[in-house]
């Protein structure tokens, strides 16, 4: 496996500053500001965590936020722990899909080969209920997220009369799944498709493009992971290492199977060993329209030699968060994503305190 790095899925204080410009301070701390030792001024300023949360991360505590956004639609949820341990030692251990398959809330998950072979599906299956739906899906009412083309797909090439239409179904949904990834290494965004299963289309590209815009300082801070983020496969990086994989994860109210594209970058020019690392999610059959995951590594500043701050950040645009019923399942949406992201930094932090293999 070659460099595949897996997240956990903002400001309370000042919302309208997005996910990426509250990291990206942590990648490069600044020496002025060693009076109000870092992240301890990020955790109570930008985070907007009172004095106890942030001394029970400090003592070994997951602690996982969600923190309030500029509309319903958009989701951010802060996680941290403190980990005895060496940040190198977290990206070996989130380098090993072994481990990562262990983790609360992952149901399945596997990396794609280079290129992508349809025999790297096998297990991205559709659960019941969804397959269910296919066979009626129309263009503003579907349950699973799909463009109009793959929505007429499975109404014309599956007999859902047939025994075996689950089986042809999800055959099909492998399919249509290496498509989509071969499209997406040859064109980028631009050809993510757009999902018409609400009444209002998502073109995912733009979707994407619109939530990484809200950061201006993604562009001043780490210029060359947003050129990538933006205009892969084109821009190109020597600091920069990519794969691709799909999981099945329990993260919402119902699993949802999403591919994503993993990407590790890690400054050359940095004396710290700084890394950050983006999870960008390329397609989901629930509730994500687009989504960004973004992890930090930060040393303890105060005794290097003991750990590190292991900092997490999951943002995302969702449908269906606004009215009366959306708020009760936003609530619900968000208040298992915080609980599942912190149940995964007190198992990472446990595996990596442990030196078991």
């Amino acid at each position: 496996m070659k460099g595949m790095l897996r997240t956990m899925l903002v400001r309370a204080r000042f919302p309208k500053l997005s996910l990426v410009l509250l990291l990206l301070p942590l990648v490069q701390l600044p020496v002025s500001n060693a009076q109000d030792v870092e992240p301890s001024k990020f955790f109570r300023d930008y985070v907007g965590l009172k004095e106890d949360q942030i001394a029970a991360i400090r003592n070994g505590k997951a602690v996982a936020k969600v923190v309030e956004s500029r509309t319903p639609d958009e989701v951010f949820v802060f996680g941290s722990v403190y980990v005895q341990s060496t940040p190198e030692k977290y990206l070996k251990l989130a380098s090993d899909i072994d481990a990562l398959r262990k983790l609360p809330s992952y149901l399945a998950i596997r990396e794609f080969s280079d290129p992508p072979q349809l025999s790297d599906l096998d297990g991205f299956t559709l659960e019941a209920d969804d397959i269910k739906q296919l066979k009626n899906c129309e263009p503003g009412k579907c349950d699973v997220q799909l463009p109009t083309e793959a929505m007429d797909a499975f109404k014309q090439s599956v007999n859902w009369s047939a025994s075996d239409a689950a089986d042809a179904a999800n055959k099909l949904a492998q399919k249509m799944a290496l498509e989509a990834i071969q499209r997406y290494i040859q064109g980028g965004n631009a050809a993510l498709g757009t999902y018409m299963d609400k009444h209002h289309p998502a073109a995912v590209g733009e979707t994407f493009a619109s939530l990484l815009s809200r950061s201006k300082a993604l562009p001043v801070y780490l210029p060359e992971l947003e050129r990538y983020l933006l205009k892969y496969p084109q821009a190109q990086s020597e600091n920069i290492q990519s794969t691709f994989y799909w999981e099945k994860v329990n993260f919402g109210l119902k699993p949802t199977l999403r591919i994503v594209q993993a990407i590790v970058y890690r400054d050359s020019r940095s004396s710290d060993q700084a890394y950050a690392v983006a999870v960008k999610q390329l397609y989901a059959s629930h509730y994500f329209e687009t989504a960004l995951d973004l992890t930090v590594c930060v040393r303890d500043q105060e005794n290097p030699d003991r750990g590190f701050y292991l900092i997490t950040l999951k943002g995302s645009q969702q449908a269906g968060l606004t009215g009366l019923k959306g708020g009760i399942v936003r609530k619900v949406a968000v208040d298992k994503t915080r609980s599942s992201l912190e149940r995964a930094l007190g198992a990472i932090k446990q595996k990596l305190e442990s030196g078991t293999d």
